[in-house]
């Protein structure tokens, strides 16, 4: 495995591009698609846990520090304010100031959408009423739900089903779609989940294939295929999140998550994607620990658009 070059050496040799990249419109077509490139709240968790930025702040940040006018909302970080209006309005007039589309919210904490107890999974659905209507008044087109349960594999399958099925119903009546990630757990594994949505069976029911979020069970080494498993998710693709790590000067096209020993190749997870009927914004989730937030969104932006320029070679 490949050392990621430490911040001050890929920065020094990077310079060029970053700065290239920022200055850019974060939008790259190819093949008759466009991709534009938004930005997950999640990649600044540290700093907004530590109180270094604001929700509110989070507008301004994505378009004035890197140049991207998409981005998603993590509900843990305004956590009581779904159904605070006025916060709300302001959260509005943020994004508007600064020429930012609010394109989703994504949800945990809510409780299981496949728990075993049924009492506990009508609970968990109606939870997520709130974040559907905070969507709807933010203008976002999906919330990003998980599809946490137990049982045996086709207990899960039926009871992610039904619980996605009554919170689609739901979100239908607000416009809102509800999309789930791959993210842990069965969720994880590319054929479970996409089994899962045709039982489903709602137009308003899809994923948001994470690029690199395919450990099943990480601490017993269980992790699904990334580029099968992205594969398997993109037909029910309403999102697409492109998560990074560290970086490898030697191999610019690569990130490396040196704590389980993974890595995505951006060239051929892009292919796979061009590949696909989907079109639409893909959303930077940095999570390194060798770049800070800031030089790691930068250092991610530049990835992910050298990726797309390479498609259409």
């Amino acid at each position: 495995m490949p050392n990621p070059v430490s911040r001050r050496s890929f920065l020094g040799s990077s310079a060029g591009l970053l700065v290239a990249g920022i200055a850019s419109h974060a939008t790259a077509a190819t093949a008759g698609k466009t991709y534009r490139i938004s930005l997950a709240q999640w990649s600044l968790h540290k700093m907004l846990k530590a109180g270094e930025l604001d929700n509110l702040d989070f507008a301004a940040t994505a378009k004035t520090e890197f140049g991207i006018e998409g981005i998603e909302y993590v509900n843990q970080f305004f956590k009581n304010k779904a159904q605070d209006k006025s916060y709300l309005a302001e959260m509005n007039k943020r994004a508007a100031d600064n020429g930012v589309t609010q394109l989703l919210i994504m949800v945990d904490g809510e409780g299981q959408l496949g728990d075993a107890n049924l009492a506990k999974r009508a609970i968990a659905v109606e939870n997520h009423y709130r974040w559907v209507e905070a969507a709807k008044e933010l203008g976002c087109h999906s919330i990003r739900v998980n599809a946490g349960s137990s049982g045996t594999y086709e207990d899960q399958v039926h009871r992610a089903a039904d619980g996605l099925r009554a919170l689609s119903e739901f979100g239908d009546k607000h416009g809102i779609n509800v999309i789930v990630e791959n993210h842990g757990g069965l969720s994880s594994n590319g054929s479970w989940l996409s089994t899962v949505m045709r039982k489903v069976d709602h137009k308003r029911c899809g994923t948001l294939p994470d690029f690199g979020n395919f450990g099943i069970d990480k601490k017993k080494g269980e992790w699904y295929d990334r580029y099968k498993g992205t594969q398997e998710l993109l037909p029910f693709a309403k999102a697409l999140s492109a998560k990074t790590y560290d970086f490898d000067e030697a191999r610019p096209m690569v990130t490396v998550d040196t704590r389980w020993g993974k890595e995505t190749d951006y060239e051929k997870m892009m292919k796979i994607v061009a590949e696909s009927d989907y079109d639409g914004w893909i959303g930077i989730e940095y999570e390194g620990s060798t770049l800070d937030e800031f030089a790691g969104i930068k250092a991610s932006k530049t990835l992910l658009e050298n990726a797309i320029a390479k498609l259409s070679k």
